[in-house]
C-alpha cells in the first residue's frame, strides 16, 4: 500500500549504481555463482507467512535496469521461511510474495539487520508485524495508520465528479492529517531513524505549496543532517539531501512565483521545430492545455493518443494544446511528434531537459505534467490527465 503514496523523489532514487550487481540467492538452491559466493550474506529476515505454504517470497529494489531480485526463498510446509542476502547499503526495498502478485510490503533495510516477520497471505501489505530492526517499531505503527488513510482516500476518489475540487481537496487534507501528524513527530523526535525515507514522502509538496505546513521543511532538513552524520557516503542519505534541497529551492520559487491554480501562468517563449519563438501568450482566447513531454518519457508517450482525441474532439471550440518538451535531442524529440501523431501546431523546446526554466518557472518535480488554462491566461487545473482532463473538457465545453 504504501507504494503508492512515496513522494517524488523516492520512486526514482536508484539503490545501485550501474556498475554494482544486486545478488540473486535462493535459499534453496546449494549452488551459487562464483560472484555470489564473494559477496557474504548482510541481512536476514525470517519468519511466517499464514496461508501462504511453498509460496516464493522475494525482496527486490528498484535498480536502473527495474526491479532486481535480491534474494529469493520458499516458504516451507508451515509457511516457514529464512530469507538471506546481500544489499550495498541502507535503501528502501519491497519484499513481494508469490510469483506473479502484487502482494507487497515496502520497507526499509540496512546491512546487518535481522528482521522477524509474521504476517498472512490474506492482509499481507495491511497488517505485518515485523521486529528486530531500528525501524520496524515505527513501521509496524505506522502501517494501520497508512492503511486506513489509504482505505478512506479510495472512498474519497468514488466521489470525484460528485462534489467540488475545493471540497474534494478539503476531505483529502482531512482523512491525511494523521500520516502527516506521525510523520512530523516521529522524524522529529527521531530523526536518523532509517524509516524516515519512507515518512518523508508524507511531508513533501505532493498536492502544491497551497495547503502545505511550512514547518515540514525544517523537520526534512533535521533529518537530512542527522542521515548525513548517521550514515556517511551511502547513497540514501545523499538523495534525502537532495530532496530537502529540491523542496527547499521549490517552496522559495512558489514564494516568488506561484504558478497554481487561480494565478496567471508564467509566460513561455520557446523555438519551435523550425527555429521561431513561439510563446504561450499568443494562444489568449483559447483554453489550452499545456503539456509539459519528453520522448524518452513512457508515461507521456503513451498518454498522448488521450490528448490527441481531446484536441480533435475540442480544436474547433476554443481548445488548443501547446507541448514543451524536456527533450535534449533534436530528432528525438521530431521524431516523436511525427511517430505519435501530434498533430497541433504548438511544438516548443529550448533543448536543455531539466536545465530548462520552464522546469522553475511551474515547479514541475516530473513528467507527464499538465496544466489547463483559461482563455484569460490564468491556471484552471494542474495535473489533469486521462480521464479526469477528458471530464473537465467535457464540462467546459457542454459536449
Amino acid at each position: 500500500m504504501i507504494k503508492h503514496f512515496l513522494g517524488f523523489f523516492l520512486l526514482s532514487v536508484v539503490l545501485f549504481s550501474c556498475g554494482d550487481e544486486a545478488t540473486v540467492k535462493d535459499g534453496n538452491e546449494d549452488e551459487t555463482t562464483e560472484k555470489e559466493a564473494s559477496l557474504e550474506d548482510n541481512f536476514t529476515i525470517s519468519g511466517t507467512i499464514d496461508h501462504a505454504a511453498r509460496e516464493n517470497l522475494y525482496l527486490e529494489a528498484m535498480t536502473q535496469r527495474g526491479v532486481v531480485n535480491i534474494a529469493k526463498t520458499e516458504l516451507d510446509e508451515y509457511g516457514k521461511f529464512k530469507l538471506t542476502g546481500n544489499i550495498p547499503g541502507l535503501g528502501i526495498y519491497q519484499l513481494r510474495l508469490g510469483d506473479e502478485g502484487d502482494e507487497l510490503i515496502v520497507l526499509t533495510l540496512l546491512p546487518e539487520d535481522n528482521i522477524k516477520l509474521q504476517a498472512s497471505k490474506d492482509d499481507f501489505m495491511e497488517t505485518p508485524k515485523l521486529s528486530g530492526g531500528t525501524w520496524t517499531e515505527v513501521m509496524t505503527a505506522y502501517t494501520p495508520i497508512f492503511a486506513k488513510f489509504h482505505d478512506e482516500q479510495d472512498e474519497l476518489q468514488k466521489l470525484k465528479g460528485s462534489i467540488s475540487d475545493e471540497e474534494l481537496m478539503k476531505r483529502f487534507i482531512k482523512i491525511k492529517q494523521p500520516v502527516d501528524k506521525f510523520s512530523q513527530e516521529t522524524m522529529s523526535e527521531d530523526p536518523s531513524n532509517p524509516y524516515n525515507i519512507i515518512l518523508s514522502s508524507a511531508l513533501t509538496p505532493q498536492m502544491g505549496f497551497d495547503n502545505w505546513d511550512p514547518k515540514n521543511l525544517d523537520i526534512l532538513r533535521k533529518v537530512s543532517t542527522a542521515f548525513e552524520k548517521e550514515y556517511p557516503g551511502a547513497k540514501m542519505a545523499q538523495a534525502m539531501s537532495q530532496q530537502t534541497a529540491q523542496v527547499e529551492m521549490m517552496y522559495n520559487q512558489h514564494l516568488n512565483n506561484d504558478a497554481s491554480p487561480g494565478k496567471m501562468a508564467p509566460e513561455i517563449s520557446l523555438p519551435r521545430p523550425n527555429g521561431s519563438i513561439l510563446s504561450l501568450s499568443s494562444l489568449r482566447g483559447n483554453y489550452v492545455l499545456l503539456d509539459f513531454w519528453a520522448s524518452w518519457c513512457g508515461p507521456c508517450r503513451r498518454e498522448n493518443p488521450n490528448v490527441i482525441k481531446l484536441y480533435n474532439k475540442y480544436k474547433d471550440d476554443g481548445f488548443t494544446v501547446f507541448s514543451v518538451s524536456l527533450d535534449e535531442n533534436k530528432e528525438a524529440w521530431l521524431g516523436a511528434i511525427a511517430a505519435d501523431g501530434l498533430v497541433w501546431p504548438n511544438h516548443v523546446s529550448d533543448l536543455s531537459r531539466w536545465d530548462s526554466p520552464v522546469v522553475q518557472a511551474y515547479q514541475i518535480q516530473g513528467i507527464p505534467h499538465t496544466v489547463l488554462i483559461d482563455p484569460q491566461g490564468k491556471i484552471l487545473n494542474v495535473g489533469l490527465r486521462g480521464a479526469e482532463l477528458e471530464q473537465k473538457l467535457k464540462d467546459i465545453f457542454k459536449k
